[in-house]
C-alpha cells in the first residue's frame, strides 16, 4: 500500500483539502525529492501547515504506529521529518528528540485505488494490455525512446564494472562482452565464463595462428580433455593446448557447463568457439575498428565469418558430417551486434564524453533488423512499434524492468492507466 502512496504524494495526486490530523491546513508547496534508499522517503520538501512554512523531509506510512514499528521515533535521521504522511492515522508519533510530528492522512480519488487494486491483482504478465489500445502513439514512442536510452545505460553500468575489473582495458571488456553474446542465450552465462578462465593476452600473442586461438578456446572449454572418438585434428589441438597451458599456466572449464539442449547442431557450443576463434584470426585489433567505423554493413562484414577447415565437415569432434560452410546467420549477426557492438560505443562514447559515438550506437540499432522472440511478439500484437533493433530492445525493457517486476507506477503507460477515470 505504501507504493500508491509515494506514488500520490510524488504526482500531488492527492484531494486539495488537506489538513493535519489536528485539522490545521495543509499546502504542499514542493513534495520533495523521493528517496529509494535509506532514510525518509522524501527529501528536501516544502509544505505549509497553517500558513507557516517547514523545510524538512516526508515519511510515508500505510499507519501511525509504523513510525514506531521501523524503530523511527529512535533515529536520529528522523528528527528532520516535518510531516508524516498516512492512509490511517491511528496514533501520535514523535521523534528521537521527542517532539511531536504533525501527520495527515492523505485522499486521494477512489478511481486512482481501484486502478492501482487492478495493475496489483491482475493475473497477466502485461496488466495493461486492454488499455494500450486507447494510447496516443507519440505518448508509447516517446516512452520507447526513453526506455532505449535506460536498457544502454543499464548494460553500460555492466561493462564499466568490467572496465574497473580490467583496470579500464576496453579490449578486454570488449572480448569478455563479444564472448559472452557468442552463447546467444542458452549459454551466455558460460560462454562468459570462458571468457574470463584467461587472460585475452593470451589470445593477442597468438593471433596470427588460428589453430592455437581454438586450442585455446577449447582447451578452456574443458573440450580438449577427452572425446569418444578423437581424431588428428582433435589430438593436434590437445597437444598445442596443453602446451599453452603451461605457458600461460591456465585451469580449465568443466565441458559440461556447456549446453545443447533442443540446440540445432549448427549452434551446438563447438560451432559458436570454432566461429568466434575465427573471428579473432580475421579481425585482431575488433574493437579499434569498431570505434573507428561509421558504417554498420563493414562492421557486418567484419563479423561475417566461416569458421575453420576442420569445422565444414563437423559439429562435434571426432564425428565426420557432410561438407557445410558454418558462417555466422544474419539472425546471430544481429544479435552480436545488438549486444555487443552498440553498447561498446555507447559506453565509450559516455566515456570520451564523444556524444558521436552514443548517437552512432543508436543509429546502428535502428538500422538493424528488431528481434523475434516472446516478449516481441507480445507485444507486437498490443500495436506496440516494432520496426528496428531499437524498438525491440525498448520493448525489452519495458517487460523485463517494469512488467515482469510489478513496477507499474514507475511505467508511463501504468501513469496514465492510474489516472484515468
Amino acid at each position: 500500500m505504501e507504493n500508491i502512496l509515494h506514488y500520490v504524494w510524488k504526482f500531488r495526486l492527492y484531494t486539495n483539502d488537506m489538513q493535519t490530523t489536528d485539522g490545521l491546513p495543509i499546502e504542499v508547496i514542493d513534495p520533495g525529492i523521493h528517496n529509494t534508499d535509506a532514510g525518509p522517503d522524501f527529501f528536501n520538501a516544502k509544505v505549509k501547515i497553517n500558513g507557516e512554512l517547514w523545510a524538512g523531509n516526508i515519511e510515508i506510512h500505510s499507519a501511525s504506529s509504523d513510525w514506531v514499528k521501523h524503530k523511527h521515533h529512535t533515529d536520529k535521521a528522523y528528527n528532520s521529518v516535518v510531516l508524516h504522511v498516512v492512509e490511517k492515522a491511528n496514533d501520535k508519533i514523535y521523534n528521537e528528540e521527542k517532539r511531536l510530528v504533525p501527520q495527515c492522512e492523505l485522499k486521494y480519488p477512489q478511481h486512482i485505488k481501484d486502478n492501482f487494486a487492478f495493475l496489483e491483482h491482475a493475473n497477466t504478465d502485461i496488466p495493461c494490455h486492454n488499455f494500450v489500445s486507447s494510447m496516443s502513439p507519440i505518448h508509447i514512442t516517446s516512452w520507447m525512446s526513453y526506455l532505449l536510452f535506460e536498457r544502454l545505460e543499464r548494460k553500460t553500468k555492466h561493462i564499466f564494472s568490467l572496465l574497473e575489473r580490467f583496470n579500464n582495458s576496453w579490449e578486454d571488456v570488449f572480448f569478455v562482452l563479444l564472448t559472452r553474446n557468442f552463447g546467444f542465450g542458452l549459454n551466455s552465462d558460460s560462454f562468459e565464463r570462458l571468457a574470463l578462465s584467461f587472460p585475452f593476452k593470451c589470445i593477442q600473442k597468438q593471433g596470427d595462428n588460428i589453430k592455437q586461438i581454438e586450442a585455446i578456446l577449447f582447451g578452456q572449454a574443458g573440450m580438449l580433455n577427452e572425446t569418444a572418438n578423437p581424431d588428428a585434428y582433435f589430438l593436434e589441438l590437445q597437444k598445442e593446448y596443453n602446451f599453452l597451458r603451461t605457458k600461460y599456466t591456465l585451469t580449465p572449464l568443466d565441458a559440461f557447463i556447456f549446453k545443447k539442449l533442443r540446440s540445432r547442431p549448427t549452434a551446438f557450443p563447438q560451432i559458436r568457439i570454432a566461429q568466434l576463434a575465427a573471428l579473432l584470426y580475421t579481425s585482431q585489433g575488433l574493437f579499434s575498428k569498431i570505434i573507428s567505423c561509421e558504417d554498420v554493413g563493414r562492421i557486418r562484414l567484419m563479423f561475417h565469418v566461416n569458421a575453420s577447415e576442420y569445422w565444414q565437415t563437423h559439429y562435434t569432434f571426432g564425428i565426420a558430417s557432410e561438407k557445410k560452410s558454418k558462417y555466422l546467420g544474419d539472425a546471430s549477426l544481429d544479435i552480436l551486434l545488438i549486444n555487443t557492438v552498440a553498447p561498446m560505443l555507447f559506453a565509450y562514447g559516455k566515456t570520451m564524453n564523444n556524444e558521436a559515438l552514443c548517437e552512432r550506437s543508436i543509429r546502428f540499432l535502428e538500422t538493424i533488423k528488431p528481434e523475434q522472440n516472446v516478449i516481441t511478439k507480445r507485444f507486437g500484437s498490443l500495436n506496440f512499434p516494432l520496426t528496428n533493433a531499437a524498438d525491440s530492445q525498448s520493448i525489452i525493457q519495458l517487460k523485463r524492468e517494469y512488467c515482469e517486476l510489478k513496477k507499474c507506477l514507475h511505467c508511463r503507460i501504468g501513469h496514465k492507466l492510474l489516472t484515468t477515470r
